[in-house]
């Protein structure tokens, strides 16, 4: 297909089988929680998933090159629901990604109840303080609780799950308890937990944590710390065969 972009945006590879993304520079891009979150999210085969606050889609992009038959994917920003749209016609993934603009806070009039194998997200990750918001950009609101919290993000991730289905999600680190919490007061049980380390020595910079819906209390499976980047500066080998191994 022809491509045409729009004032402020660019063409980026991302690396794995040949996939493409449309970035807007004015509006929130990508970086790698997002690829780190698609690997770290276990896909059954013929998988149905559910990216809550797609962005410019690119999970749903990097999912689309797993098990998955299905992945229906919800941005609230108008501007980046069209965006992540053209993402998926770009990459000609129409048969398998379906773009809705709609609020997960409004979940329940959006999807059905329980029709999801696997529910992703990479939600924003500080809270608001008070007098914050006329201060944001529309990048740092995208970082922010502006329009949903942690709980409405949880929330809206156990209503679309089947019963034994899992939810994963990025986050930060010193937010573990929070997350904790809202999950398990959801009916969602971590059952996996992994914290990311920018390098050896470095305090963890995000977490990635996994839970499993109607489980029972317990049995949550701390994996061995992911360093990102190695003592010269460049990508871990961890890293590297995340985009060579599909």
């Amino acid at each position: 297909m022809k491509l045409d972009l729009k004032d402020n945006e660019r063409l980026d590879d991302l690396v794995i089988q040949g996939l493409k993304i449309i970035q807007n520079e004015r509006q929130f891009c990508f970086s790698l929680d997002a690829v780190l979150l698609a690997h770290f999210a276990k896909v059954k085969k013929r998988a149905h998933v559910l990216d809550l606050g797609t962005g410019t889609g690119v999970i749903a992009l990097l999912l689309s090159t797993r098990q998955t038959e299905k992945i229906d994917a919800l941005e609230l920003n108008p501007v980046m629901a069209d965006l992540a749209a053209r993402n998926v016609e770009i990459n000609a993934l129409q048969e398998k990604i379906i773009v809705h603009e709609g609020d997960l806070c409004n979940i329940r009039n959006i999807f059905p109840a329980g029709f999801v194998d696997l529910v992703v997200s990479n939600p924003p990750y500080r809270p608001l303080e008070q007098g914050d918001l006329n201060l944001l950009s529309d990048v740092a609101k995208a970082r922010h609780e502006v329009t949903a919290t942690l709980q409405d993000v949880v929330k809206a991730a156990r209503y679309c799950l089947k019963f034994r289905g899992r939810f994963a999600m990025v986050h930060l680190p010193e937010r573990i308890g929070e997350i904790i919490i809202a999950m398990h007061e959801a009916g969602i049980e971590p059952k996996r937990l992994r914290f990311v380390h920018p390098r050896l020595g470095k305090a963890p910079n995000m977490v990635l944590i996994e839970g499993i819906a109607g489980a029972k209390p317990g049995g949550m499976l701390v994996e061995p710390p992911l360093i990102v980047y190695g003592s010269d500066g460049s990508y871990a080998r961890e890293i590297v065969e995340y985009y060579q191994e599909r």
